[in-house]
């Protein structure tokens, strides 16, 4: 897809586009559907924040259609009769425009005032990595089997992760500060980018953004957080004899190797074929095994995302003349047609 100038209006631009691909997420994602919405989110810094915003608002709308007035008796219609006698006829065109004004500001005014307390809402990732847009344009990417819980108010924005593995790029809004917490240990940030990994005994956090305040059980207040910042991690022991934070440096290939399971979307340029099946095995559970050295060599350029490998199978298969035989332990095998 071919995006537009983000700065044009709305029905050519960017937001047109945002809007179109919110309808498509309703109704569901195919494999190719869901790599071109891949490529049209790394095309323009504009495509994702339009994506949320739209995403916002069509949640927002929903809301708004099961709004029902409390209200069923008639209108009183004495209170709109002359009261010198002359026609009211000015009255039957003045009163519905009136009408009609206030329920337009009243509706503009639902879509813009501050989020205020809303029932919290579960998200599971299952058999794969979920991405995840929250109402605040943040955006939640669980790692396979992870669980959050969410509750945002007026003036806060709460994320309680049930277990596995979560990475948070927090959209700024300082005046509702972002809290990540499990098992006591919580993480404050404001507009950064970070991930919660829960174990059974222990709690890390990996900041790849920004910075951030972990306040862990043994600390007395929030005045004894520590803080995080980028190329950092804070691991905190969920022993009850457990010290004080551990924050330490980490290197840049180990950020790369522990972040592996995020889903990205993963360009190829004429690489072999065994480099990219190398790269799909280090970020899923299924494996990729090519066991002809004339098909390991072979070149390939594709885009596709990290975690679509049933997609990557089916190109394979279909384009490149390449016969695909699964194991009953996930393990897929790679050969040359004959």
């Amino acid at each position: 897809m071919n995006s537009s100038d983000p700065e044009s209006g709305p029905s050519t631009g960017a937001e047109a586009e945002a809007a179109a691909w919110v309808v498509r997420h309703e109704r569901g994602l195919t494999a190719s559907e869901q790599d071109a919405f891949s490529s049209w989110l790394a095309a323009h810094p504009r495509h994702r924040a339009a994506f949320a915003e739209q995403r916002w608002s069509w949640e927002e709308l929903d809301r708004l259609n099961g709004l029902r007035t409390s209200v069923h008796a008639g209108p009183d219609t004495s209170l709109l009769a002359p009261a010198d006698g002359r026609p009211a006829a000015r009255w039957r065109f003045v009163v519905p425009l009136v009408a009609a004004s206030l329920a337009v500001i009243a509706a503009i005014g639902y879509l813009h005032r501050p989020p205020a307390a809303a029932p919290a809402i579960a998200i599971t990732a299952l058999a794969l990595c979920e991405e995840q847009r929250l109402a605040d344009g943040s955006q939640v990417d669980l790692n396979r089997g992870a669980a959050i819980t969410v509750l945002f108010t007026a003036t806060e924005r709460r994320v309680r992760l049930e277990r596995g593995e979560a990475h948070f790029a927090v959209a700024k809004d300082p005046a509702r500060p972002f809290f990540v917490e499990v098992e006591g240990v919580s993480v404050r940030a404001v507009g950064t980018a970070f991930s919660v990994k829960r174990s059974a005994d222990s709690v890390a956090v990996l900041v790849t953004e920004g910075t951030v305040a972990v306040n862990s059980p043994a600390a007395v207040n929030a005045k004894h957080a520590s803080l995080v910042t980028a190329g950092q991690k804070a691991v905190v022991s969920l022993s009850p004899q457990a010290a004080a934070t551990v924050v330490e440096a980490v290197a840049a290939a180990e950020m790369e190797e522990r972040l592996a399971w995020k889903p990205r979307l993963l360009e190829f340029d004429e690489a072999p074929l065994a480099e990219i099946a190398a790269e799909f095995n280090r970020r899923n559970p299924v494996r990729l095994e090519i066991t002809d050295p004339g098909l390991r060599a072979r070149r390939l350029s594709a885009a596709l995302r990290s975690d679509n490998v049933e997609g990557f199978v089916r190109l394979l298969e279909a384009d490149f003349g390449i016969t695909v035989k699964r194991g009953p332990t996930g393990i897929i095998t790679l050969k040359a047609r004959r």
